[in-house]
């Protein structure tokens, strides 16, 4: 378990500095070896392979299963796969709260992850989800542009033809050339906006504006490092792909463990951290007054 200065959150009165702007710290690519070898042990200290194989493979599912009926999605398939780049960090939110409670030390289960809904800043969260989506739907869209400009309409007539289509031709060549320099362009931006702006929301509940902020300084920072991240991120994925996504149910948790560890090395811990109020208590109230438990003035007045 990973332990950091200045992780637990002190009772303490916040001082006048506290909403200052995020340190950002100059890390080297061993550092990266680092945060890999602490997301490694989270995984296997709270594998959640299982809960990935849920998520992934339904939606694999569907595209597999778009694939037997008509081929027309077949040039659209590595596109998809690489959106996991663009979607990952906020696919990784329960992840981010797994290796957050192992790190202070708190019980943490798979189950566990589902308690980043709780957080004050979750609506800001999906925000900048909402916009990784909305990344990922133009990314597709403009792959789709991109086949169309270099072959026309005319769908494929299954794998080989494809592949001889992409690999053996002038067109396909081009393709791989401007397709791949998009998605790098992509994947540029999601990196540089999103690399350490969840795991800083869900730490310190920061808002959209100043979760990318933080993040573009951080990238600006560590240019070298961040770019080695975004590489490795990359081939991991790819890797992960290869064997029918079967590696993604260990990459995807490997990495959201990981840059989990990596925002820690990054950005400098508070000095002075605000703790937040303790929730409100629910009262639990047995089944057998149900529906009368949906209307709790009821009882007031009755009572």
């Amino acid at each position: 378990m990973a332990n950091y200065p200045g992780n637990v959150t002190q009772l303490a009165q916040p001082a006048p500095d506290s909403a200052a702007a995020p340190i950002i710290r100059k890390i080297g690519l061993s550092d990266l070896h680092r945060v890999l070898q602490l997301g490694w042990e989270d995984f296997k200290a709270i594998p959640s392979h299982a809960i990935m194989l849920c998520l992934i493979y339904p939606v694999l599912g569907l595209v597999l299963a778009r694939t037997v009926l008509g081929y027309s999605v077949l040039p659209l398939l590595f596109p998809l796969a690489a959106g996991f780049a663009l979607l990952g960090p906020f696919a990784a939110l329960g992840l981010y709260e797994l290796s957050r409670r192992r790190e202070r030390g708190e019980p943490a289960s798979a189950f566990d992850a589902i308690d980043v809904f709780r957080s004050p800043s979750f609506g800001a969260m999906l925000g900048l989800g909402t916009l990784l989506l909305a990344l990922f739907v133009t990314w597709v869209a403009t792959a789709q542009a991109i086949y169309v400009a270099a072959f026309g309409y005319e769908t494929a007539a299954g794998m080989p033809d494809f592949a001889g289509r992409v690999l053996t031709t002038p067109q396909g060549w081009w393709l791989i050339v401007v397709g791949c320099g998009t998605g790098f362009l992509f994947a540029l931006v999601a990196l540089c906006v999103s690399v350490v702006s969840f795991p800083l929301m869900l730490d310190r509940h920061a808002g959209v504006g100043d979760a990318m902020v933080t993040s573009l300084r951080a990238v600006a920072r560590n240019p070298v490092p961040m770019a080695a991240w975004g590489l490795i991120v990359a081939v991991l994925l790819v890797a992960g792909s290869l064997p029918l996504f079967l590696g993604l149910a260990v990459v995807i948790p490997l990495l959201g463990h990981a840059t989990w560890h990596l925002y820690r090395q990054v950005i400098a811990p508070e000095l002075n951290p605000q703790p937040l109020p303790p929730r409100p208590h629910r009262e639990r109230r047995p089944a057998a007054d149900f529906p009368a438990n949906l209307f709790p003035w009821r009882r007031k007045t009755d009572a």
